[in-house]
């Protein structure tokens, strides 16, 4: 993460690399079903591609390397892209628009309850000495007389499939095809990302009025307030005179 400035307001930001992505597979209504295209990131050595992916991917692997990740991208309409084609960063986005990021969030291993789903635990009074953390009952006794699926208990935290709305394109760099995105993502660092235009927009949104007007105002206000009552004494003082 870094920070960014639009017109004097900071913004949180997270650096993301977006493609290039090449098209390996496109699916049609006729034969699949459905609109879909499937895209190719990253590289990766051929040796280490099973034969029968590297039969899939024969079209793409001819003068460049392998893709690391590949992913089905579905489709409302039939694509206009091939084989082969390249989508990159500057094609989709643009400065100011509204997107949706989904990634896997980090792994934290295996957690308490207090931790994992912010239980309150015991009290911490009437002799508790080893019991401030522990979950309490897990249910009740002859009805059900079973624990209910789905009861909130100790075990792994993390590694879930998160999506995060509502994020803007602050910047964007086509030659090192990489972006800003306002706010923080969740995953960790090279984990893989699902970039999803949502719509366009501006970034007049994420600009903060600056306090420092408001108290310039004031500053006046009491300057003011300050030379009329200079010109009030001084009135009394003639009339004393």
């Amino acid at each position: 993460m870094s920070a960014a400035f639009v017109e004097g307001t900071r913004v949180p930001v997270t650096s993301v690399k977006a493609g290039p992505c090449v098209v390996t597979q496109v699916k049609n209504m006729e034969n699949d079903g459905y609109w879909a295209v499937q895209l190719g990131f990253g590289s990766r050595r051929i040796k280490n591609l099973t034969k029968p992916l590297q039969g899939h991917l024969k079209e793409v692997i001819k003068d460049k390397k392998p893709p690391r990740y590949i992913k089905e991208i579905r489709l409302d309409k039939e694509p206009s892209l091939k084989v082969g084609d390249v989508v990159s960063l500057k094609d989709i986005f643009r400065k100011g628009d509204v997107v949706s990021i989904t990634s896997t969030s980090k792994g934290k291993g295996f957690a308490g309850t207090v931790k994992r789903w912010d239980f309150a635990g015991g009290p911490k009074t009437h002799g508790q000495s080893d019991r401030q953390r522990a979950p309490g009952s897990i249910g009740q006794g002859t009805t059900p007389g079973r624990v209910l699926k789905g009861k909130k208990m100790a075990g792994r935290m993390g590694t879930d499939t998160v999506t995060i709305k509502g994020l803007r394109v602050v910047d964007i760099s086509p030659e090192g095809n990489t972006m800003l995105v306002s706010g923080s993502i969740a995953g960790s660092v090279n984990s893989l990302l699902i970039i999803k235009k949502i719509s366009a927009g501006s970034l007049e949104e994420l600009v903060e009025e600056a306090p420092v007007v408001e108290m310039q105002q004031e500053e006046e206000e009491e300057a003011k307030t300050g030379e009329a009552k200079t010109e009030e004494v001084k009135e009394e003082k003639t009339n004393e005179s």
